[in-house]
């Protein structure tokens, strides 16, 4: 089995500038300052989700340093953006979060030329409503978000989010704390869309929420700490994505995962160039060695994310029995890529209206997450 990914990004050792200061998330970068380089790249992404060996190899094989943060959110990441402070180049949004950088003039215009290995992305995960004309992204990961729950602890069979509200889980559960998924949840478990505008169904879902709170269901509003939590058997439920599962499985048999029978979100994170980046060419260098198969097999066999590069898709079963020495379960490989009957239900967000974003936000302030 492969190894476990450790809850923390091990340090790895960067030369880069300390230039994204800030970060809500964890951070590997240089003691040295700002000023010490110029050859470099600074990428903020998400906390679990590169295999690090990649960023050495980028290092030894171009000369450009890297500087790797991490943020807790695609909202966090959104308010460090906004309130400034940090010098990112290279950033690894979600799909409906794109769609926001992109319509609030925050992203700059790729230059494929520097990127050949978009060719080696499936056109299934290029040209979607985020980024249209593929001016702007190259496609990182694909991936759902799913009940994951301790059959140890649970003797049900998951099928449903209401295993996320239900009284008689009280404080066993963990809810996502990011205001797009859990809603989401709640959305689904009603029967709405997930990108619905309407003002009631939004309402009708935060009171679900709301509810399940005030009865003590949730034991805690989580993000990457929910490793320890579920892996250490000290919560039953929680929902999470697909490839975050796959790394707790490695490291707790007793965990099942399921995309609901309501529906959920299939979603895309893709690679951006910020308009404001010092370093875009290198930027685009970073984004060309990541976009390779070799790199997508790698980090699909480190992180458990499915990969868009269409040669390491279909390549990845084989790779994997090269490397263990055991075939890939079929299960598994069906939860890291889901099959067409899962993404069927499932839907892909949006960026929905600022007045709609403001409503997300007054509710969820409301929560007093």
């Amino acid at each position: 089995m492969k190894k476990a990914i450790a809850l923390v990004l091990s340090a790895v050792t960067l030369l880069g500038t300390a230039a994204c200061s800030g970060n809500s998330g964890s951070s590997s970068s240089s003691s040295g300052s700002a000023q010490s380089f110029e050859n470099v790249v600074n990428v903020c992404s998400w906390g679990e989700y590169i295999d690090e060996s990649l960023i050495d190899e980028f290092e030894a094989e171009t000369g450009i340093h890297v500087n790797y943060q991490t943020a807790e959110s695609n909202e966090a990441l959104y308010s460090q953006l906004k309130m400034g402070g940090v010098d990112y180049d290279v950033v690894v949004p979600s799909d409906y979060m794109i769609a926001r950088l992109i319509k609030e003039d925050m992203l700059a215009e790729l230059n494929y030329d520097n990127i050949p290995n978009f060719s080696l992305i499936d056109p299934q995960y290029t040209h979607l409503s985020y980024d249209p004309d593929n001016l702007y992204t190259v496609p990182y990961t694909w991936g759902t978000v799913g009940i994951i729950y301790n059959t140890a602890m649970i003797d049900d069979e998951i099928t449903s989010w209401s295993a996320m509200f239900d009284p008689k889980y009280a404080g066993n559960v963990l809810m996502i704390r990011n205001s797009r998924d859990a809603l989401m949840a709640a959305l689904c478990y009603l029967g709405y869309s997930i990108n619905t505008t309407d003002e009631a169904e939004i309402r009708e879902a935060f009171a679900l929420l709301r509810g399940a709170k005030e009865q003590g269901v949730y034991q805690s509003f989580v993000m990457d700490e929910i490793y320890q939590k579920m892996e250490g058997g000290n919560a039953a439920i929680s929902m999470y994505y697909a490839g975050d599962y796959l790394t707790m499985l490695e490291n707790n048999e007793d965990l099942a995962y399921v995309v609901p029978e309501e529906g959920s979100n299939w979603f895309v994170d893709a690679m951006c160039v910020l308009k404001t980046a010092q370093h875009k060419e290198n930027a685009e260098a970073w984004i060309n060695f990541i976009a390779s198969t070799e790199s997508n097999l790698r980090n699909m066999d480190y992180i458990w994310y499915a990969s868009p590069n269409q040669e390491a898709l279909a390549q990845y079963p084989d790779y994997y029995e090269e490397e263990y020495g055991e075939a890939l379960d079929e299960e598994i490989y069906n939860i890291m890529a889901a099959p067409p009957e899962v993404l069927e239900r499932c839907e892909v967000y949006v960026n929905l209206p600022q007045e709609t974003l403001d409503l997300y936000n007054e509710l969820w302030t409301e929560l007093g997450i």
